[in-house]
Protein backbone atom coordinates (compact mmCIF):
# COMPACT_ATOMS: atom_id res chain seq x y z
CA UNK A 1 0.00 0.00 0.00
CA UNK A 2 1.39 3.47 -1.07
CA UNK A 3 1.36 5.73 1.90
CA UNK A 4 0.66 9.69 2.23
CA UNK A 5 4.14 10.18 2.48
CA UNK A 6 5.62 8.26 -0.46
CA UNK A 7 2.66 9.88 -2.41
CA UNK A 8 4.19 13.15 -1.55
CA UNK A 9 7.44 12.07 -1.77
CA UNK A 10 6.57 11.23 -5.51
CA UNK A 11 5.13 14.14 -6.30
CA UNK A 12 7.90 16.63 -5.00
CA UNK A 13 9.77 15.43 -7.86
CA UNK A 14 7.18 16.60 -10.33
CA UNK A 15 5.32 19.50 -8.83
CA UNK A 16 6.05 22.44 -7.27
CA UNK A 17 6.33 21.56 -3.33
CA UNK A 18 4.22 17.98 -4.16
CA UNK A 19 0.64 20.26 -4.90
CA UNK A 20 -1.31 21.75 -7.87
CA UNK A 21 -2.75 24.17 -5.77
CA UNK A 22 -0.89 25.93 -2.81
CA UNK A 23 -3.82 25.43 -0.10
CA UNK A 24 -3.36 21.43 -0.52
CA UNK A 25 -0.16 21.12 0.69
CA UNK A 26 -1.13 21.31 4.85
CA UNK A 27 1.32 24.37 4.99
CA UNK A 28 -0.47 25.89 7.49
CA UNK A 29 -1.29 23.36 9.68
CA UNK A 30 1.76 20.64 9.67
CA UNK A 31 1.48 17.23 8.50
CA UNK A 32 1.96 15.32 5.19
CA UNK A 33 -1.29 16.17 2.82
CA UNK A 34 -3.85 13.17 2.15
CA UNK A 35 -4.13 11.85 -1.29
CA UNK A 36 -7.86 11.46 -1.98
CA UNK A 37 -9.20 8.09 -4.15
CA UNK A 38 -12.49 8.44 -3.96
CA UNK A 39 -15.50 10.11 -2.45
CA UNK A 40 -18.84 9.09 -1.81
CA UNK A 41 -21.81 11.63 0.10
CA UNK A 42 -19.96 13.48 2.92
CA UNK A 43 -17.16 11.18 2.92
CA UNK A 44 -14.02 11.06 0.98
CA UNK A 45 -11.33 8.15 1.31
CA UNK A 46 -7.34 8.63 1.40
CA UNK A 47 -4.30 6.12 -0.22
CA UNK A 48 -4.18 4.41 3.36
CA UNK A 49 -7.71 3.76 3.29
CA UNK A 50 -9.16 5.42 5.74
CA UNK A 51 -12.40 7.54 5.15
CA UNK A 52 -13.33 10.48 6.47
CA UNK A 53 -16.31 13.33 7.30
CA UNK A 54 -15.79 15.91 4.79
CA UNK A 55 -16.12 19.55 5.08
CA UNK A 56 -13.95 20.40 2.19
CA UNK A 57 -16.11 19.42 -0.63
CA UNK A 58 -13.65 20.51 -2.73
CA UNK A 59 -13.66 23.92 -1.57
CA UNK A 60 -17.91 24.37 -2.69
CA UNK A 61 -18.87 23.02 -5.05
CA UNK A 62 -19.93 19.45 -4.36
CA UNK A 63 -22.85 20.64 -2.46
CA UNK A 64 -24.89 17.28 -3.76
CA UNK A 65 -21.64 15.69 -2.03
CA UNK A 66 -19.72 12.97 -3.61
CA UNK A 67 -20.39 11.10 -7.05
CA UNK A 68 -24.20 12.18 -6.70
CA UNK A 69 -25.85 9.83 -8.76
CA UNK A 70 -27.47 11.95 -10.81
CA UNK A 71 -24.31 14.09 -11.60
CA UNK A 72 -22.25 11.08 -12.52
CA UNK A 73 -24.89 10.03 -14.61
CA UNK A 74 -25.10 13.48 -16.47
CA UNK A 75 -21.21 13.39 -16.52
CA UNK A 76 -21.10 9.72 -17.93
CA UNK A 77 -23.74 10.43 -20.64
CA UNK A 78 -21.94 13.57 -21.96
CA UNK A 79 -18.67 11.80 -22.62
CA UNK A 80 -20.08 8.99 -24.32
CA UNK A 81 -21.81 11.56 -26.47
CA UNK A 82 -18.39 13.39 -27.09
CA UNK A 83 -16.11 15.05 -24.03
CA UNK A 84 -15.01 18.61 -26.13
CA UNK A 85 -16.39 20.26 -29.75
CA UNK A 86 -14.76 23.57 -29.66
CA UNK A 87 -18.38 24.44 -30.82
CA UNK A 88 -21.69 25.47 -29.92
CA UNK A 89 -24.06 23.24 -27.62
CA UNK A 90 -28.09 23.10 -26.63
CA UNK A 91 -27.13 22.51 -23.19
CA UNK A 92 -25.16 25.47 -23.16
CA UNK A 93 -28.15 27.58 -23.48
CA UNK A 94 -30.00 25.38 -21.48
CA UNK A 95 -27.36 25.85 -18.18
CA UNK A 96 -27.01 29.71 -19.44
CA UNK A 97 -30.97 29.64 -18.58
CA UNK A 98 -31.00 28.23 -15.07
CA UNK A 99 -28.63 30.49 -13.99
CA UNK A 100 -30.82 33.47 -15.06
CA UNK A 101 -33.65 31.92 -13.12
CA UNK A 102 -31.51 32.00 -10.26
CA UNK A 103 -29.48 35.52 -10.72
CA UNK A 104 -32.29 37.81 -12.88
CA UNK A 105 -29.42 40.36 -12.91
CA UNK A 106 -27.20 37.84 -15.50
CA UNK A 107 -29.66 38.77 -18.50
CA UNK A 108 -26.25 37.48 -20.88
CA UNK A 109 -23.26 35.43 -19.59
CA UNK A 110 -20.49 33.67 -20.95
CA UNK A 111 -19.20 30.20 -19.92
CA UNK A 112 -15.30 30.08 -18.98
CA UNK A 113 -13.79 27.17 -17.12
CA UNK A 114 -12.46 28.80 -14.11
CA UNK A 115 -13.19 31.18 -11.40
CA UNK A 116 -10.21 33.34 -12.16
CA UNK A 117 -10.70 33.58 -15.54
CA UNK A 118 -14.41 35.11 -15.04
CA UNK A 119 -13.50 37.69 -12.37
CA UNK A 120 -10.64 38.56 -14.63
CA UNK A 121 -12.82 38.57 -17.62
CA UNK A 122 -15.29 40.67 -15.71
CA UNK A 123 -12.61 43.27 -14.66
CA UNK A 124 -11.49 43.59 -18.47
CA UNK A 125 -14.72 44.01 -19.63
CA UNK A 126 -15.47 46.21 -16.70
CA UNK A 127 -12.79 49.02 -18.04
CA UNK A 128 -13.47 48.34 -21.42
CA UNK A 129 -17.10 49.88 -20.66
CA UNK A 130 -15.85 52.60 -18.96
CA UNK A 131 -12.68 53.34 -20.14
CA UNK A 132 -11.27 53.83 -17.16
CA UNK A 133 -7.90 52.10 -15.69
CA UNK A 134 -8.66 51.66 -11.74
CA UNK A 135 -10.15 48.57 -9.89
CA UNK A 136 -10.96 48.61 -6.15
CA UNK A 137 -10.87 45.47 -4.00
CA UNK A 138 -10.53 44.60 -0.71
CA UNK A 139 -8.08 43.71 1.72
CA UNK A 140 -8.38 39.69 2.01
CA UNK A 141 -10.90 39.67 -0.75
CA UNK A 142 -9.14 36.65 -3.08
CA UNK A 143 -10.63 36.91 -6.66
CA UNK A 144 -8.18 34.50 -8.45
CA UNK A 145 -4.09 34.29 -9.60
CA UNK A 146 -4.67 37.28 -12.22
CA UNK A 147 -2.34 39.73 -12.24
CA UNK A 148 -4.41 42.56 -11.31
CA UNK A 149 -5.77 40.65 -8.73
CA UNK A 150 -3.14 39.07 -6.99
CA UNK A 151 -2.48 42.77 -4.97
CA UNK A 152 -1.70 43.30 -1.35
CA UNK A 153 -2.71 46.43 0.73
CA UNK A 154 0.30 49.12 1.54
CA UNK A 155 -0.02 51.11 4.29
CA UNK A 156 -2.79 53.52 5.44
CA UNK A 157 -6.76 52.90 4.59
CA UNK A 158 -6.53 53.30 0.92
CA UNK A 159 -3.82 52.80 -1.06
CA UNK A 160 -2.93 51.79 -4.41
CA UNK A 161 -2.18 47.92 -4.41
CA UNK A 162 1.36 46.79 -4.31
CA UNK A 163 2.60 43.50 -5.90
CA UNK A 164 1.15 40.58 -3.95
CA UNK A 165 3.77 38.39 -5.03
CA UNK A 166 7.18 37.92 -7.37
CA UNK A 167 5.96 37.93 -11.07
CA UNK A 168 3.22 40.97 -10.60
CA UNK A 169 4.83 44.28 -12.48
CA UNK A 170 4.39 47.33 -9.92
CA UNK A 171 2.82 49.11 -13.34
CA UNK A 172 -0.11 46.47 -13.07
CA UNK A 173 -0.26 46.34 -9.28
CA UNK A 174 -0.63 50.07 -9.28
CA UNK A 175 -4.06 49.53 -11.44
CA UNK A 176 -5.47 48.31 -8.17
CA UNK A 177 -6.93 50.16 -4.94
CA UNK A 178 -6.97 48.03 -1.76
CA UNK A 179 -8.91 49.53 1.27
CA UNK A 180 -10.30 47.49 3.80
CA UNK A 181 -14.01 45.45 4.17
CA UNK A 182 -16.70 46.32 6.02
CA UNK A 183 -15.21 50.10 5.75
CA UNK A 184 -17.48 52.73 4.05
CA UNK A 185 -15.20 55.56 5.11
CA UNK A 186 -12.08 53.84 3.32
CA UNK A 187 -14.21 53.34 0.19
CA UNK A 188 -15.90 57.12 -0.14
CA UNK A 189 -11.99 58.52 0.60
CA UNK A 190 -11.15 56.60 -2.52
CA UNK A 191 -14.21 57.63 -4.37
CA UNK A 192 -13.30 60.62 -3.48
CA UNK A 193 -9.34 60.93 -4.73
CA UNK A 194 -10.01 58.54 -7.50
CA UNK A 195 -13.23 58.68 -8.52
CA UNK A 196 -12.96 59.51 -12.26
CA UNK A 197 -10.18 56.75 -12.82
CA UNK A 198 -12.52 53.81 -11.19
CA UNK A 199 -13.49 51.27 -14.01
CA UNK A 200 -15.06 48.85 -11.04
CA UNK A 201 -15.36 47.52 -7.45
CA UNK A 202 -15.06 44.11 -6.62
CA UNK A 203 -16.01 42.65 -3.84
CA UNK A 204 -16.65 38.73 -2.48
CA UNK A 205 -20.18 40.10 -1.23
CA UNK A 206 -19.99 36.95 1.63
CA UNK A 207 -16.11 36.56 1.72
CA UNK A 208 -14.75 33.26 1.87
CA UNK A 209 -11.25 33.45 1.21
CA UNK A 210 -10.39 35.57 4.93
CA UNK A 211 -12.28 33.05 6.14
CA UNK A 212 -16.39 33.62 6.07
CA UNK A 213 -16.79 37.16 6.93
CA UNK A 214 -20.61 38.96 6.12
CA UNK A 215 -20.93 42.33 5.55
CA UNK A 216 -22.37 44.75 8.07
CA UNK A 217 -25.81 45.67 7.47
CA UNK A 218 -26.24 48.59 4.79
CA UNK A 219 -23.06 48.10 3.45
CA UNK A 220 -23.38 46.35 0.18
CA UNK A 221 -26.14 49.03 -0.76
CA UNK A 222 -23.29 51.89 0.44
CA UNK A 223 -21.03 50.21 -2.34
CA UNK A 224 -24.02 49.90 -4.99
CA UNK A 225 -24.51 54.23 -4.08
CA UNK A 226 -21.28 54.74 -4.30
CA UNK A 227 -20.40 52.96 -7.51
CA UNK A 228 -23.56 54.02 -9.12
CA UNK A 229 -22.96 58.21 -8.50
CA UNK A 230 -19.40 57.29 -9.75
CA UNK A 231 -20.34 56.38 -12.74
CA UNK A 232 -18.23 52.59 -11.96
CA UNK A 233 -19.51 49.26 -12.08
CA UNK A 234 -20.16 46.84 -9.49
CA UNK A 235 -18.52 43.51 -9.52
CA UNK A 236 -20.47 40.65 -6.97
CA UNK A 237 -17.52 37.56 -6.98
CA UNK A 238 -20.15 34.92 -5.85
CA UNK A 239 -17.72 32.14 -6.86
CA UNK A 240 -17.89 30.81 -3.36
CA UNK A 241 -21.47 31.89 -2.03
CA UNK A 242 -23.53 31.28 -5.41
CA UNK A 243 -26.52 29.15 -4.61
CA UNK A 244 -24.66 28.38 -1.10
CA UNK A 245 -27.52 29.88 0.69
CA UNK A 246 -30.43 30.09 -1.97
CA UNK A 247 -31.59 29.20 -5.26
CA UNK A 248 -29.29 32.51 -5.95
CA UNK A 249 -26.62 34.45 -3.97
CA UNK A 250 -25.90 37.15 -1.86
CA UNK A 251 -26.87 39.51 -4.17
CA UNK A 252 -30.86 38.06 -3.84
CA UNK A 253 -30.80 38.15 -0.26
CA UNK A 254 -29.39 41.36 0.46
CA UNK A 255 -31.67 42.86 -2.43
CA UNK A 256 -28.46 44.26 -4.21
CA UNK A 257 -28.28 44.10 -7.76
CA UNK A 258 -24.65 44.45 -9.06
CA UNK A 259 -23.70 45.38 -12.48
CA UNK A 260 -21.85 41.99 -12.97
CA UNK A 261 -21.82 38.61 -11.50
CA UNK A 262 -19.07 35.92 -11.27
CA UNK A 263 -20.01 32.39 -10.41
CA UNK A 264 -18.38 29.03 -9.99
CA UNK A 265 -18.24 26.30 -8.46
CA UNK A 266 -21.86 24.75 -8.21
CA UNK A 267 -22.53 25.58 -11.76
CA UNK A 268 -19.95 23.35 -12.82
CA UNK A 269 -21.17 20.47 -10.42
CA UNK A 270 -17.55 20.24 -9.49
CA UNK A 271 -15.86 20.27 -13.08
CA UNK A 272 -13.87 23.54 -14.44
CA UNK A 273 -16.75 25.47 -15.03
CA UNK A 274 -17.73 29.05 -14.34
CA UNK A 275 -19.25 32.20 -15.61
CA UNK A 276 -19.43 35.98 -16.00
CA UNK A 277 -22.77 37.92 -16.98
CA UNK A 278 -24.58 41.17 -16.11
CA UNK A 279 -26.81 43.98 -18.16
CA UNK A 280 -27.32 43.24 -21.43
CA UNK A 281 -26.09 46.49 -22.47
CA UNK A 282 -22.55 45.46 -20.73
CA UNK A 283 -22.41 42.13 -22.12
CA UNK A 284 -22.86 43.52 -25.20
CA UNK A 285 -19.07 44.97 -25.28
CA UNK A 286 -17.78 41.14 -25.35
CA UNK A 287 -16.66 39.89 -28.82
CA UNK A 288 -17.85 38.93 -31.26
CA UNK A 289 -20.57 41.29 -30.16
CA UNK A 290 -18.37 44.03 -29.19
CA UNK A 291 -14.65 44.89 -28.63
CA UNK A 292 -13.88 43.87 -25.68
CA UNK A 293 -11.59 39.89 -26.16
CA UNK A 294 -12.22 37.05 -24.57
CA UNK A 295 -12.55 33.37 -25.51
CA UNK A 296 -11.70 29.69 -24.60
CA UNK A 297 -11.20 26.45 -26.09
CA UNK A 298 -12.95 24.54 -23.54
CA UNK A 299 -15.53 27.43 -22.50
CA UNK A 300 -18.73 25.45 -21.87
CA UNK A 301 -17.34 22.11 -22.57
CA UNK A 302 -20.31 19.69 -22.88
CA UNK A 303 -19.57 17.61 -19.43
CA UNK A 304 -18.65 20.16 -17.33
CA UNK A 305 -21.99 21.60 -18.15
CA UNK A 306 -23.46 18.62 -17.58
CA UNK A 307 -22.57 18.01 -14.53
CA UNK A 308 -23.86 21.56 -13.66
CA UNK A 309 -26.78 21.30 -15.07
CA UNK A 310 -27.77 17.70 -13.66
CA UNK A 311 -26.52 19.90 -9.86
CA UNK A 312 -28.97 23.07 -10.38
CA UNK A 313 -31.90 20.92 -11.60
CA UNK A 314 -31.54 18.60 -8.94
CA UNK A 315 -31.43 21.73 -6.27
CA UNK A 316 -34.12 23.69 -7.84
CA UNK A 317 -36.73 20.57 -8.20
CA UNK A 318 -36.16 19.85 -4.41
CA UNK A 319 -38.58 22.33 -2.50
CA UNK A 320 -36.80 20.91 0.86
CA UNK A 321 -33.19 21.56 -0.20
CA UNK A 322 -32.35 24.81 1.57
CA UNK A 323 -34.10 24.53 4.41
CA UNK A 324 -32.91 21.29 5.28
CA UNK A 325 -28.98 22.21 4.28
CA UNK A 326 -29.56 25.23 6.26
CA UNK A 327 -31.08 23.89 9.11
CA UNK A 328 -27.91 20.70 8.84
CA UNK A 329 -25.39 23.68 8.69
CA UNK A 330 -27.31 25.71 11.77
CA UNK A 331 -27.43 22.80 14.10
CA UNK A 332 -23.70 21.92 13.03
CA UNK A 333 -22.18 25.65 14.03
CA UNK A 334 -24.84 25.99 17.35
CA UNK A 335 -23.13 22.60 18.56
CA UNK A 336 -19.64 23.85 17.72
CA UNK A 337 -20.09 26.84 19.28
CA UNK A 338 -21.77 25.25 22.91
CA UNK A 339 -18.95 22.57 22.89
CA UNK A 340 -15.96 25.65 22.56
CA UNK A 341 -18.33 27.29 25.48
CA UNK A 342 -18.34 24.29 27.76
CA UNK A 343 -14.56 23.65 27.14
CA UNK A 344 -13.84 27.86 27.95
CA UNK A 345 -12.00 27.84 23.95
CA UNK A 346 -12.25 31.33 22.99
CA UNK A 347 -13.69 31.19 19.31
CA UNK A 348 -15.89 33.44 17.07
CA UNK A 349 -18.02 31.18 14.43
CA UNK A 350 -19.11 33.09 11.52
CA UNK A 351 -21.64 31.24 9.08
CA UNK A 352 -23.34 32.10 5.52
CA UNK A 353 -25.70 29.41 4.48
CA UNK A 354 -24.14 26.35 4.39
CA UNK A 355 -20.71 27.80 4.78
CA UNK A 356 -18.62 28.41 7.95
CA UNK A 357 -15.39 29.05 9.75
CA UNK A 358 -14.52 28.45 12.85
CA UNK A 359 -12.28 31.69 13.95
CA UNK A 360 -10.00 31.41 16.44
CA UNK A 361 -10.13 34.73 17.82
CA UNK A 362 -11.35 36.73 20.76
CA UNK A 363 -13.10 39.45 19.26
CA UNK A 364 -15.32 39.55 16.12
CA UNK A 365 -14.32 39.35 12.61
CA UNK A 366 -15.55 41.81 10.73
CA UNK A 367 -13.16 42.23 8.04
CA UNK A 368 -9.43 40.82 7.41
CA UNK A 369 -7.46 42.64 10.60
CA UNK A 370 -9.57 41.16 12.44
CA UNK A 371 -9.39 37.98 11.21
CA UNK A 372 -5.46 37.70 11.26
CA UNK A 373 -5.98 38.13 15.15
CA UNK A 374 -7.21 34.52 15.23
CA UNK A 375 -4.74 32.29 16.70
CA UNK A 376 -3.26 30.00 13.87
CA UNK A 377 -1.29 27.64 15.98
CA UNK A 378 -4.73 26.59 17.70
CA UNK A 379 -6.55 26.23 14.90
CA UNK A 380 -3.90 23.75 13.37
CA UNK A 381 -4.03 22.29 16.39
CA UNK A 382 -7.72 21.95 16.38
CA UNK A 383 -7.70 20.72 12.75
CA UNK A 384 -4.81 17.60 13.15
CA UNK A 385 -7.31 16.79 15.98
CA UNK A 386 -9.97 16.35 14.39
CA UNK A 387 -8.57 15.14 11.50
CA UNK A 388 -7.08 11.87 13.56
CA UNK A 389 -11.23 11.72 14.74
CA UNK A 390 -12.04 11.16 11.08
CA UNK A 391 -13.08 14.79 10.39
CA UNK A 392 -11.36 16.83 7.25
CA UNK A 393 -11.70 20.49 7.23
CA UNK A 394 -9.97 22.90 5.28
CA UNK A 395 -6.61 23.17 5.72
CA UNK A 396 -5.71 26.87 7.25
CA UNK A 397 -7.47 29.28 9.47
CA UNK A 398 -8.44 31.26 6.41
CA UNK A 399 -10.52 29.44 4.55
CA UNK A 400 -14.25 28.33 4.35
CA UNK A 401 -16.02 24.73 5.53
CA UNK A 402 -18.82 23.27 3.31
CA UNK A 403 -21.77 21.93 4.62
CA UNK A 404 -23.34 18.98 1.85
CA UNK A 405 -26.89 17.90 1.37
CA UNK A 406 -24.93 14.56 1.93
CA UNK A 407 -24.44 15.32 5.32
CA UNK A 408 -26.79 13.63 8.03
CA UNK A 409 -27.93 14.27 11.62
CA UNK A 410 -25.47 11.77 12.03
CA UNK A 411 -22.57 13.11 10.57
CA UNK A 412 -23.45 16.29 12.49
CA UNK A 413 -23.85 14.48 16.04
CA UNK A 414 -20.34 12.70 15.25
CA UNK A 415 -18.83 15.83 14.03
CA UNK A 416 -19.80 17.59 17.36
CA UNK A 417 -18.35 14.62 19.84
CA UNK A 418 -15.31 14.63 17.94
CA UNK A 419 -14.94 18.58 18.77
CA UNK A 420 -15.56 17.93 21.84
CA UNK A 421 -13.13 15.64 22.67
CA UNK A 422 -10.26 17.90 20.96
CA UNK A 423 -11.49 21.03 22.80
CA UNK A 424 -11.05 19.23 26.12
CA UNK A 425 -7.41 18.07 24.79
CA UNK A 426 -6.97 21.76 23.98
CA UNK A 427 -7.50 23.71 27.32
Amino acid sequence: MTTNRQALEAATRVFPGGVNSPVRAFGAVGGDPLFMVRGAGARVTDLEGKTYLDYVGSWGPLILGHADPDVVKAVSAAAERGTTFGAPTLAETELAEEIREAFPAMEKMRLVSSGTEATMSAIRLARGVTGRPLIVKFDGCYHGHADSLLVAAGSGVATLGLPGCPGVPESIAANTLVVPFNDRKAVEKVFETHGTKIAAVIVEPVCGNMGVVTPLKGYLADLRKLTRDAGALLIFDEVMTGFRACFGGVSQLEGVTPDLTCLGKVVGGGLPLAVYGGKAKIMAHVAPEGKVYQAGTLSGNPVAVAAGLATLRKIRGNPAFYPTLLKTTEKLCAGLEEAARKYRIAIHLNRFGSMFTVFFAKETVIDFKTAKTADTRMFARFFRGMLEKGVYLPPSQFEAAFVSAAHTDEDVAYTIGAAQQVFETMR
